[in-house]
């Protein structure tokens, strides 16, 4: 289910914690879903344990997954407000590169392109 890019400069727990943002926010974790035990994982990574009861543990402290004693993690159900502190989050640091931009001399114009270039004529909102 996780893979993991050892060409990435992220450390892999790092990986570990986008990966299931991502699909917990996308929806394709459901709430209350149970995700793989750190055990399991570990095994299925090939990574220590550690590494992964660290992400985990993040997951957890960001309010995207939940422990049950006895019985494992399990997606949250407030995904909604998770996705919105998400692009919160990413509205800023985009705000943030494209003040660096302009302060660069990089043009509107130049911006513009780019997000055509990402968004390759998707106009979603």
């Amino acid at each position: 289910m996780v893979s993991i890019d050892y060409q990435d400069r992220r450390p892999i727990y790092e990986q570990i914690i986008s990966y299931y943002e991502m699909l917990i926010i996308k929806g394709v974790l459901q709430p209350d879903e149970k995700i793989p035990s750190v055990r399991q994982m570990a095994q299925e990574l090939s990574i220590n344990p550690n590494t992964i009861q660290k992400a985990y543990a993040s997951l957890e402290k960001d309010g995207y997954i939940y422990t049950v004693k006895g019985r494992g993690n399990f997606v949250s159900g407030n995904y909604s407000s998770l996705a919105e502190q998400k692009r919160s989050l990413w509205k800023e640091g985009l705000k943030a590169s494209l003040k660096e931009g302009k302060e660069i001399g990089v043009s509107r114009q130049s911006c513009l392109m780019l997000i055509d270039e990402v968004y390759g004529g998707d106009d979603h909102d």
